[in-house]
């Protein structure tokens, strides 16, 4: 790790001109403007559509929560907490443009030695991913209880919890 190593990375990924798209970023902003719900040394990142190039980031923390509009087969805004290896299954099919470069970055970051040994995925079922600078109200109204699940999977993580959010359930 390096000197600007964090014991948690809180990554949201996105691109914020695609409607839900954006989610992640939208919950890391959020989240900065509570800082103090988070553990002492956390690091809030809007990792936007960067995928691979956020190695380094990813590299330098003891654990990960990353947030997504993920397709998870369910009604829009329905949010789910997914950890370990299962978060891999995620990125199949390749619902946005950016979800290609989520799936390299865990695999390359996997391969490397790079990947935290505690990671988790707070990802919500996205409507829409017209052009808007608005999340769909479905997701929009999913924001409060990601924000959530997200503080309280960085309380977890970071005190060495296991299964932080209990597997792939919905939140």
């Amino acid at each position: 790790m390096s000197a600007e190593a964090s014991p948690l990375l809180i990554l949201g990924i996105g691109n914020v001109l695609l409607g839900d798209e954006g989610f992640g970023v939208h919950v890391v902003e959020q989240l900065r403007l509570n800082p103090g719900s988070l553990p002492a040394g956390a690091r809030l990142v809007d990792g936007g559509t960067l995928g691979i190039e956020l190695l380094p980031l990813i590299e330098d923390a003891a654990a990960l929560v990353m947030v997504d509009a993920v397709e998870l087969g369910e009604a829009a805004g329905t949010l789910r907490c997914i950890e370990g290896d299962a978060i891999a299954g995620c990125f199949g099919g390749n619902l946005s443009a950016h979800q290609a470069g989520a799936a390299d970055l865990i695999a390359v970051a996997r391969l490397t030695g790079a990947l935290p040994p505690r990671i988790a995925l707070v990802g919500v079922q996205p409507e829409s991913f017209g052009f808007s600078l608005e999340l769909s109200p479905a997701v929009r109204a999913a924001l409060p209880s990601a924000i959530e699940a997200v503080t309280r999977l960085a309380r977890a993580l970071t005190a060495d919890a296991c299964h932080a959010c209990g597997g792939p359930s919905a939140l």
